[in-house]
């Protein structure tokens, strides 16, 4: 068994559990009755379809590394069944960083790597959305069924009259061909570390990601956290492309105007300070986890 440097009682993981479930099941449930309806939502499918975490595993609770989780009466925590826990002769279940770091310490180094080089870096608000607008320029088709709000000739003549400045290469990697020679940057996996900044959504979201590949060693509450800001990150960032979405209650944000940039910028600001917050978080447990 590992050691365990805070222990809690029973009473106290199983409300945290409780409270973590309840917490994610309001966009799990909808989701999955969409998912039983036949349904797609062209917004919020991305935080489950992208982003590839099952819906029942974001409902799962984790203490995160350190903690042990005292036996209830009905007997040790259920986390016991599940990779990477440990339990002691006493009962107490924890996650048991020695067989965690044998199987995943170079994904731990790469994640904290790429968290400390986006911190290290000064937020960047002048792309605009336009990453979403360069996704369907020129385009035959689009990948949601959703009409475009100024249709195909006034998107494109947006995407032309603007400079896209798209720093995230899965966002560019999804760029038509006719988009990706206006992009002044050209972002590869290989130089992800380098370009990756802390104002970009794309970024935001994956906090996310992030969040639930060191899964299980990252606290429920964290995961949850990172969750929903990505929600509120990936609403603006459809409100801001070209789709028109007003017909499933989406207020558009007009990034072809001044105004409307500016709100967006705003809004990217916020997300930004609220990111850092969360990126310092998921170091602290890289750092825990690598010692």
């Amino acid at each position: 068994m590992p050691a365990v440097a805070v222990l809690l009682p029973a009473e106290e993981w199983t409300a945290r559990a409780a409270a973590h479930d309840a917490r994610v099941e309001r966009w799990t449930a909808p989701h999955r009755e969409r998912r039983r309806r036949g349904q797609t939502h062209p917004v919020l499918d991305f935080l489950f379809t992208y982003y590839s975490e099952a819906p029942n595993r974001l409902r799962r609770w984790h203490p995160g590394p350190g903690v042990g989780l005292a036996p209830s009466p009905a007997g040790p925590a259920p986390h016991a069944a599940w990779r990477w826990y440990a339990t002691d002769g006493d009962g107490t279940v924890g996650l048991d960083v020695a067989a965690y770091l044998a199987e995943r310490a170079d994904t731990v180094r790469f994640v904290r790597d790429l968290l400390a080089a986006t911190a290290s870096r000064p937020a960047a608000t002048g792309c605009f959305g336009l990453h979403e607008w360069a996704m369907v320029y020129r385009a035959g088709e689009r990948r949601h069924a959703v009409p475009l709000r100024l249709g195909q000739e006034g998107t494109d003549a947006v995407v032309e009259a603007a400079q896209i400045r798209c720093t995230h290469y899965d966002a560019f990697r999804f760029f038509t061909p006719d988009a990706v020679g206006l992009n002044r940057l050209r972002p590869t996996r290989e130089t992800q570390l380098a370009l990756e900044q802390p104002g970009c959504l794309h970024a935001t979201m994956d906090l996310y990601k992030w969040a639930y590949k060191l899964s299980p060693a990252v606290p429920g509450e964290l995961l949850a956290d990172c969750f929903a800001l990505a929600v509120e990150v990936r609403e603006l960032d459809m409100r801001a492309s070209p789709y028109d979405l007003r017909d499933r209650g989406y207020v558009p944000v007009l990034v072809e105007t001044a105004e409307g940039k500016a709100e967006y910028v705003a809004a990217q600001r916020g997300f930004a300070v609220r990111g850092a917050e969360l990126r310092a978080r998921l170091i602290e447990v890289c750092d825990s986890l690598l010692g």
